[in-house]
């Protein structure tokens, strides 16, 4: 016997930083909704994040929107300071999660679109996706790679630097997660820091405040048909934060190039010349984790959905918050995602013909 759809109107799809703010809004609109998280408990990604990791701005300057993140003593918050925010989050404003849910697809019906997971579906007027990228790391190809025989992992599944203690290490990639990662793991292994070109290091008074500061006048500037002239630094280059700077001291934020293939035991360089390695630490980043939208048939060939804004081209019912820049500006940004989140919701407010948006 089939089990009825709940139905809703809008259903929210991940539990992170960009789910939570979009139910912020959504809960000032009217409009019935809920949030259908995978993971076991609050937080999203952060859950996942190495138990060293910190953001690179003041706790102020990385809060969705209203209620700011509490401040740390010192320093900037770490991730463990994120997770008790994010689920604070959740109970301070009652916000309906049910979890773990894991969406399997979408369907498009006459009356709405289906959401299913296992044997229960949810019928909704409108779908938002904040699926994030967490469950999509990306490790580049590289010729016989399956010829290593020494480990690899990505930065998604890395948690602390002891297990590498006097090993040879290689951290592939240029960007922050590489260089914190990289800071740490050098402390105790042999580390190689393989980069595609040489990393950009910010100024060290320049933090997460400084690049989100940065996006917004762009922000602006495209809103306006302007064309600004910024000092160079976006939130791709890396930030000082303090193991970085205390790795710069030992002299080990020093990148080579990337090698040509994979041996057994090791790499092969451009020159030819070969090294043995006993792990490699892959921080190469990730895509967006969309296959619950497959069956919408809304995923390019770049593995994301064309869109006008954060509302999807194709799927008109279907908005998408939180993936990158093409979702919006530092929409994948703790304070970044705000403006995006509200702008979605008065979209949908708007499509539903609910009573009124949200300012």
């Amino acid at each position: 016997m089939a089990v009825a759809d709940t139905q809703v109107d809008v259903v929210i799809v991940g539990g992170g930083q960009a789910a939570l703010a979009v139910a912020y809004f959504l809960r000032r609109s009217g409009l019935s909704f809920v949030i259908l998280d995978a993971e076991q408990g609050p937080g999203g990604a952060w859950r996942h994040g190495w138990n060293s990791l910190r953001l690179f701005s003041p706790a102020t300057w990385s809060s969705i929107p209203g209620w700011m993140m509490p401040p740390v003593a010192e320093g900037y918050p770490g991730r463990d300071h994120v997770l008790d925010y994010l689920a604070q989050y959740e109970r301070r404003y009652q916000l309906p999660v049910e979890r773990p849910v894991w969406v399997e697809t979408v369907e498009r019906t006459a009356a709405g679109l289906r959401v299913r997971a296992g044997a229960r579906s949810w019928l909704a007027q409108a779908l938002v996706s904040a699926t994030g990228t967490w469950r999509h790391p990306y490790i580049p190809a590289y010729a016989d790679a399956e010829r290593f025989r020494g480990e690899q992992l990505h930065s998604a599944d890395y948690v602390e630097p002891g297990a590498f203690a006097g090993k040879r290490v290689l951290v592939v990639g240029g960007g922050n997660s590489g260089a914190q990662i990289l800071a740490e793991v050098s402390r105790v292994a042999e580390t190689t820091w393989v980069t595609p070109e040489e990393p950009l290091f910010l100024p060290d008074e320049v933090d997460g405040r400084v690049l989100f500061e940065r996006a917004t006048e762009r922000w602006k500037a495209l809103q306006e048909g302007r064309v600004i002239e910024q000092p160079v630094g976006g939130l791709g280059d890396v930030v000082m934060v303090p193991p970085v700077r205390e790795a710069r001291a030992r002299g080990v934020l020093k990148a080579v190039r990337p090698f040509s293939r994979f041996t057994a035991s090791g790499v092969v360089w451009a020159d030819g010349q070969e090294s043995p390695v006993d792990a490699v630490i892959w921080c190469t980043g990730f895509r967006p984790a969309l296959d619950h939208l497959a069956a919408l048939g809304v995923v390019n060939e770049d593995g994301k959905v064309d869109v006008a804004g954060t509302r999807s081209l194709k799927e008109p019912r279907l908005w998408l918050v939180g993936y990158g820049e093409w979702t919006g500006a530092a929409s994948a940004t703790l304070i970044g995602v705000t403006r995006t989140a509200r702008s979605t919701v008065n979209e949908i407010v708007e499509a539903l013909g609910a009573r009124h948006g949200v300012q």
